[in-house]
């Protein structure tokens, strides 16, 4: 895995594209906005996003626990903290608090979004489009996983928890997102040529 493909071309959104999406999602219908605001606040695969039902939004420890679908087996799951304009995104828009207190013991799971996955692709590349982001591979979802590990590194977050939260197997999968050039190694790199 690599944060930029064979011609060299970035696979990650920048904050400043982050900002554009989130801002442009804002104006999207409510599923898409919401969507938008997951793929954005937890790194997650739209698969994994697209498996989400009620009962894997925790807002007690305010957090979205996901299948991670890309391991071999079934039933590994991660609890990946969210803020709070997410979770009151999805309630609001989804009804998660009431439908859970009206539907105990409800007989199958509701998904959050009933949509196939080359959908969702579109709908999220759209908004992406919309809010000015040039074409390329950093313009689809995946771009807003990467831009999910190159932000969380840039912030501090430990390796070991940006590995656990994205569902990685390893610590080596994680660790790409260090290599991002951002503000820190721009930073390092200007003290480097003062004189």
């Amino acid at each position: 895995m690599q944060l930029h493909d064979n011609k060299g071309q970035r696979l990650y959104l920048t904050v400043s594209e982050l900002k554009a999406f989130l801002e442009t999602a804002s104006q999207a219908s409510r599923e898409v906005r919401t969507l938008c605001l997951m793929l954005a606040y937890t790194g997650c695969r739209v698969s994994e996003a697209l498996n989400l039902t009620h009962s894997n939004i925790d807002f007690v420890e305010k957090t979205v626990i996901f299948e991670t679908l890309k391991k071999r087996k079934k039933g590994v799951y991660r609890a990946v903290p969210v803020p709070d304009i997410l979770l009151d995104a999805l309630n609001m828009v989804h009804g998660i608090q009431d439908a859970r207190r009206g539907k105990k013991g409800a007989e199958k799971p509701v998904l959050i979004w009933d949509w196939c996955r080359k959908t969702a692709w579109q709908k999220i590349t759209l908004v992406m489009k919309e809010a000015g982001i040039e074409d390329g591979p950093h313009r689809s979802p995946k771009g807003l996983r990467h831009c999910y590990g190159v932000n969380a590194i840039s912030k501090g977050v430990p390796l070991n928890l940006l590995s656990k939260w994205m569902g990685h197997a390893s610590l080596e999968v994680t660790a790409i997102y260090a290599n991002a050039l951002g503000e820190e190694q721009r930073s390092i790199a200007a003290r480097m040529w003062d004189q």
